[in-house]
């Protein structure tokens, strides 16, 4: 995956909360994604959800990182960027 250079939006306080719920029942996700302007889907269990340089990643148990702005959904329920 690429590593985004913009500068990190924060996520939806209640969307973290969901992404949390999701790690801690080891759901299984769809996950909608940017990654270099392309919109990408993968299948995963969020194994860790953390911050890092300033910015809020989510990791796969598949070993994707995603930063938490670049979400588009996952399990259909889709991103909202206002905390």
């Amino acid at each position: 995956m690429t590593q985004q250079t913009s500068k990190y939006q924060n996520i939806s306080c209640s969307y973290y909360d969901q992404l949390e719920a999701y790690a801690t029942k080891q759901t299984q996700c769809l996950v909608i994604f940017r990654d270099d302007d392309l919109e990408k889907t993968t299948e995963g269990i969020i194994v860790d959800v953390f911050a890092k340089e300033g910015a809020e990643y989510l990791k796969l148990n598949n070993g994707i990182v995603i930063r938490l702005d670049q979400l588009i959904s996952i399990n259909g329920i889709t991103l909202s960027n206002v905390c």
